[in-house]
């Protein structure tokens, strides 16, 4: 397939671009790493009237570790995520996640603010973010606004991103000490998109699991979290039973959707497979002193 015609321009500024979106609303798309929108527009899913290519603003790079947390900016890398050994500390379930991510070459162009506004519910990223807490950075015209990534997307590929905005950045919490983690996810090939996936973290104090969050993806029309699911485990002791109980409440509090790849009642029963092999995986897992 071909493209359609369109115009390319690339900014020297954040402004000129949000001034380029909201001159051609609806029309003009932005271009980061190019993973997930070129290949819709060979398609003709996508037909912008107007590529706006960010390669050239080098204020939305970089990543930023320190006692507030973990800043990326929009056009971060998922090879500069896996390359940075201070997030091995600071935050080992985003660095998990990512090395599940597509496959090398993708992952060497594709970015995390693409990831996040092409907003596909299968997508790692998206659901360490919900899972996780992070506030998304965003501009437009009217200003500058922070927007929590559980609130950020509303639906497949549908996000609360106006026409002239664009992302700055997404900030992750401090990683909470004696924190245990786990990520699973299932595909039908190695670097496709998960036909279901779970990640999950909590404290241990005294024995206890506290402050359980539970990150839910392909098996949802969006990433979103599991509060029953959380709030069965919460204050309660790792072990077999509970998290068995977890696991059954896990495929309850989804409604997943049905496609070629597989059907609801799979991904429900898949999401509760996984959801069961990370609490123990997590539960196994040595906690530094």
């Amino acid at each position: 397939m071909k493209f359609c015609d369109f115009e390319y321009v690339s900014p020297g500024s954040v402004e000129e671009a949000i001034g380029l979106l909201a001159a051609n609303p609806g029309e003009a798309k932005l271009i980061a790493g190019g993973q997930s929108l070129l290949p819709t527009m060979a398609y003709r899913l996508a037909r912008p009237s107007m590529l706006v290519d960010l390669r050239h603003l080098d204020s939305l790079r970089g990543i930023t570790v320190g006692p507030e947390g973990v800043r990326l900016g929009a056009l971060t890398r998922w090879r500069d995520i896996e390359a940075d050994g201070r997030l091995a500390a600071a935050h080992p379930l985003l660095r998990e996640a990512i090395r599940h991510v597509a496959h090398y070459q993708i992952r060497n162009r594709g970015t995390v603010g693409g990831s996040l506004a092409h907003g596909d519910p299968a997508s790692e990223f998206p659901g360490v973010a919900v899972c996780c807490g992070a506030t998304i950075e965003v501009r437009g015209e009217a200003g500058s606004r922070d927007i929590p990534a559980g609130e950020f997307h509303v639906g497949p590929l549908s996000t609360v991103l106006a026409d002239d905005e664009l992302i700055l950045a997404i900030r992750f919490p401090p990683w909470q000490p004696n924190a245990r983690w786990a990520f699973r996810e299932f595909s039908l090939r190695d670097g496709d998109f998960a036909l279901a996936g779970v990640m999950l973290c909590y404290r241990m104090e005294e024995g206890v699991m506290h402050a359980p969050r539970i990150g839910v993806i392909g098996a949802c029309a969006q990433p979103m979290r599991l509060p029953g699911v959380e709030a069965c485990l919460d204050g309660r002791e790792p072990g077999a039973r509970v998290f068995q109980e977890a696991a059954r409440l896990a495929a309850l509090e989804v409604e997943p959707p049905d496609d070629l790849h597989a059907d609801a009642g799979y991904r429900r029963a898949l999401l509760g497979t996984l959801t069961l092999r990370a609490l123990h995986d997590a539960a196994r897992r040595a906690v530094p002193a």
